[in-house]
């Protein structure tokens, strides 16, 4: 077979030309959405092009749930719900995980809409409420075997382990994402786009990421029937663990039934104590995101035989030979509750410094993806590098390496490179000598650091 995806036939030359004039999210929505609670009458679109890019409209709820959190915690149990250093790591992932978004659309769309063009069984009706729950379902349901599979499989562990390397569980763990998790996802809802239209799959893969930012703290605790059917804050808590009873345990997006009936459910009891069975010890952006695939690639050929080759990749994170395909639950470290985060050892002023500099990249970041579609391919491809540099500095500035300030010394110089080629520009022009100015300060600073560090390395 083959159909076509074509635009709806009674839109507007203006509406599609500007998709973003039916886009708007008023208040209301947004909170909705973030909670999996918008009817189908007000998310069902004809095209894809008419659906709204839901998650970066989620941006302000992502803060003002973050701020609320905090405030929670602190009057609750008098201390914030994590710590600066880990939470500016989790959004540093997420950073890292939309830049490929700015140059093409995602696999997993990408993926659906040839299979529905070419392969499509039926079509369903995209303004039915039957098509809308029906789709709630089935990505869903979705979900749940992609996430089982990102566990047990250990070259897809290697995109998923990203999420669960944060030692701390607030709502900046939410934003933890990785960048190779996608080439992986998609294949689990391809199914659906035999039947389903790409315009409500688009709306409910949105939604189902949205849904799960908010079960990710601890100033929720038990939601009492709701914990029967849906993933909930306690659930997922268990899903982050490194105790031996979470591990591989509640999969869910946004309902716990899968977890019941496929025998992955584990109900939280005991503390929980939160990140990789073995911590990674890094605020490193790219550590972060590809450590483990480093350590299948030195495993893979340190290990002999064709088949325990392929298992390494294919089998369980914790297979070697001779072990069951999901290697031994005895052989996971015991966890006493006492366990200490790794923890920056940068001095209160260089936090401040790193905080700074995070949150005039992110305002980049911003007005990068606002203004994509009038930069040029070029211009894109250097505030992407910038973007990426500035996460280095900040990761190399927290784990205090040798080579921070020259890394730090190299970007702020790239910075003002790019500023005077147009490639960048300040965010309020009327400032922009007073920029120029505490970018060049910067420079010698770290300039200067880094030529003693080379000094001193030199006589030793």
């Amino acid at each position: 077979m083959n159909h076509k995806y074509s635009p709806a036939g009674n839109q507007t030359r203006a509406e599609m030309k500007n998709p973003e004039a039916q886009q708007d999210v008023s208040v209301s929505q947004g909170i909705r959405m973030m909670f999996y609670m918008m009817k189908p009458n007000e998310t069902s679109f004809q095209t894809l092009e008419e659906v709204p890019d839901y998650v970066k409209k989620a941006t302000p709820f992502f803060i003002s749930l973050i701020l609320l959190e905090l405030v929670v915690s602190w009057i609750r149990k008098g201390k914030p719900p994590g710590r600066l250093d880990d939470a500016l790591t989790s959004i540093s992932a997420g950073v890292l995980s939309r830049l490929p978004s700015l140059f093409s659309r995602s696999i997993e769309l990408t993926s659906y809409i040839y299979i529905w063009e070419n392969y499509r069984l039926i079509s369903l009706p995209w303004d039915s409420p039957w098509t809308w729950y029906l789709t709630f379902l089935g990505v869903d349901f979705g979900y749940y075997w992609f996430h089982r599979m990102a566990h047990e499989v250990n070259i897809m562990w290697a995109g998923h382990q990203t999420h669960h390397s944060s030692e701390a569980y607030n709502l900046s763990t939410a934003l933890r994402q990785s960048v190779l998790q996608i080439y992986t996802s998609w294949v689990f809802y391809l199914p659906l786009a035999v039947f389903v239209p790409p315009s409500v799959f688009a709306v409910h893969l949105q939604f189902n990421l949205l849904y799960q930012f908010w079960i990710h703290t601890e100033v929720i605790d038990n939601l009492g029937p709701l914990e029967l059917i849906l993933n909930t804050p306690s659930h997922h808590r268990v899903h982050h663990g490194r105790n031996r009873y979470c591990i591989d345990k509640n999969y869910a997006g946004t309902l716990i039934i899968w977890d019941r009936i496929f025998g992955t459910f584990e109900a939280e009891n005991k503390k929980v104590v939160y990140g990789l069975t073995h911590p990674i010890n890094t605020f490193d952006a790219f550590k972060v995101q590809f450590h483990h695939l480093v350590y299948i690639w030195t495993t893979f050929w340190a290990t002999p035989g064709f088949f325990n080759k392929f298992s390494v990749i294919f089998k369980g994170p914790g297979w070697g030979p001779g072990k069951p395909r999901l290697g031994l639950s005895e052989e996971i470290p015991e966890v006493t509750g006492k366990e200490v985060p790794y923890s920056s050892s940068a001095s209160h002023l260089l936090r401040i410094y790193a905080v700074l500099q995070f949150a005039l990249m992110l305002a980049f970041y911003e007005d990068t993806f606002a203004d994509k579609a009038a930069l040029s391919q070029f211009t894109l491809l250097l505030r992407v590098c910038f973007i990426i540099l500035t996460l280095t500095s900040i990761g190399f500035l927290l784990d205090q390496r040798q080579d921070a300030a020259a890394v730090e010394t190299s970007r702020c110089l790239v910075l003002l490179t790019l500023c005077r080629f147009g490639h960048l520009k300040p965010l309020i022009p009327s400032l922009s000598f007073v920029f120029e100015i505490f970018f060049s300060i910067c420079i010698a600073f770290w300039g200067v650091r880094s030529v003693k560090q080379l000094a001193s390395g030199l006589w030793k």
